[in-house]
């Protein structure tokens, strides 16, 4: 079972991680078309409104009660799991 220090540095990696992807497929949609990059502009905003609240779900969990905690860490992963499923879809669509 990972301890909270654990569990949070990991968490805080990973989110590192997506910001530097939403960087990247934030370059490529700047060189498209109006078109695509106005689908692109919505995607990027969508993930980082997404990355955003896993953020205030990161802090949550470090604020988090010890009776508290299970359920933050709880909202926090589901939180990164739909982010990552959000930052691999704009990835293949970029």
């Amino acid at each position: 079972m990972e301890t909270r220090d654990v569990l949070q540095k990991r968490l805080e990696s990973q989110l590192h991680e997506i910001k530097a992807e939403i960087e990247k497929i934030e370059a490529k949609a700047k060189a498209k078309e109006a078109d695509a990059q106005i689908e692109s502009q919505e995607k990027l905003k969508e993930l980082r409104e997404k990355r955003e609240r896993t953020e205030q779900k990161l802090e949550d969990l470090r604020n988090a009660s010890e009776s508290a905690w299970e359920d933050a860490k709880a909202g926090v992963q589901l939180a990164v799991t739909d982010l990552k499923a959000a930052l691999d879809s704009a990835k293949s669509r970029f």
